[in-house]
């Protein structure tokens, strides 16, 4: 027979672990407020406390507005669901996140996105320019991988460590969107910066204008400044508590 500690709920989990459930729900909640959702698709995944590496993930076959608390799946390194879920995991989900959990340590959260112009961005042969007040902000920050199919092949995750590096931003080439964090709030806060930089260049793109470029140094420099905000463990917490306020007053079943 085994004893409860206090720090464990009546379900064996950890309370640690029940509030990175919650938070991550209310996540997957928030991308789909802001349109970052795509079908059944894409992930964000949160590593929980321990040496086995175990991540949370999202069921595969429900919309992100169906995630909740109770119904993110526990995985290990392997692929393995860690005690009981009434969901299989998106194989391709497994090859990015398992890759970047178990080679980062600071990778506490992992988010993945296929929006517009994200996906726009990534198709374009010179990326993303740092010509726009968010995107020059992440001048020096983002690295690139590579198009190598759906991401099914083990293979792959050698590479795909090797150009993320130390990055926390990640442009998957002809893919989509990448973005890592110590903290799921930091995780948010970088994909809404790299997705408005890419809103941004895709719209002045449309105007078919010249544009005004922005000096090399003045890019450098505003990016330096954000650089220590990234190690912060409260980067991005103030915006992503601002839209977990707005996702509790549409509908708040995603603590359950």
């Amino acid at each position: 027979m085994t004893t409860q500690t206090a720090a464990e709920d009546t379900a064996g989990m950890t309370a640690v672990e029940r509030e990175l459930r919650v938070q991550l729900a209310a996540c997957y909640r928030i991308f789909a407020h802001l349109g970052w959702d795509e079908n059944i698709y894409n992930h964000i995944s949160v590593r929980v406390p321990g040496p086995e590496h175990h991540f949370l993930i999202n069921p595969y076959g429900l919309h992100y507005t169906e995630v909740t608390a109770s119904n993110l799946v526990k995985i290990d390194l392997a692929g393995n669901i860690v005690g009981e879920s009434d969901y299989p995991v998106n194989p391709a989900g497994f090859i990015i996140h398992s890759a970047i959990h178990g080679a980062r340590e600071d990778a506490l959260c992992v988010a993945h996105t296929h929006t517009t112009a994200g996906s726009a961005v990534a198709c374009q042969a010179d990326g993303l320019r740092y010509d726009n007040f968010y995107s020059c902000l992440l001048k020096g920050k983002v690295g690139y991988h590579d198009f190598e199919g759906i991401t099914v092949n083990p293979g792959e995750k050698e590479r795909l460590i090797a150009n993320l590096g130390e990055h926390n931003f990640l442009i998957l080439r002809n893919h989509g969107l990448l973005t890592v964090g110590t903290t799921i709030p930091a995780a948010f806060q970088s994909m809404w910066a790299v997705q408005r930089s890419c809103e941004i260049q895709v719209a002045c793109d449309s105007t078919g204008r010249e544009l005004i470029p922005i000096d090399a140094g003045v890019a450098q420099t505003s990016s330096d400044r954000v650089a220590a905000m990234l190690m912060g463990n409260d980067y991005g917490q103030l915006e992503f508590s601002a839209f977990r306020r707005i996702i509790d007053r549409i509908d708040p079943s995603y603590q359950s």
